[in-house]
């Protein structure tokens, strides 16, 4: 994460200071993981769950987005599967198998830090 990012975590983290969650959630990856810990600030316990991992992009990963057609990569019902890539049904099981698990906790509210496809399967 940059200053910048750094800044606007920061400047979110005095937003939702009166609030108060039950339980925070957060993907291990190194970028998700800064911003929980900067939100929370140590004052509560961060659970750090692989299923909010972003997709796996496989041998994409760190390439330009032009060389995939990230439209396809992102439509649900697309037949087209990229080689040693996480398929979007795979992904979404994944973030669904973490909702519901949710939906059995006794929590009235939650903070969840993951990534854009994770908000894509919520």
């Amino acid at each position: 994460m940059n200053a910048e990012g750094r800044e606007q975590v920061k400047k979110l983290r005095e937003e939702l200071k009166e609030m108060k969650f039950d339980a925070v959630f957060s993907s291990p990856l190194k970028r998700a993981r800064e911003t929980a810990e900067i939100l929370v600030d140590d004052l509560q316990k961060i659970i750090f769950d692989q299923r909010l991992e972003e997709r796996d992009v496989g041998k994409y990963q760190g390439e330009l987005l032009s060389s995939m057609d990230r439209e396809e990569y992102w439509h649900y019902p697309s037949t087209v599967h990229y080689e040693m890539v996480e398929t979007i049904e795979s992904f979404f099981q994944r973030v669904y198998q973490f909702l519901d698990e949710l939906k059995k906790k006794p929590y009235d509210r939650i903070l969840v830090v993951a990534h854009s496809g994770v908000s894509k399967a919520f």
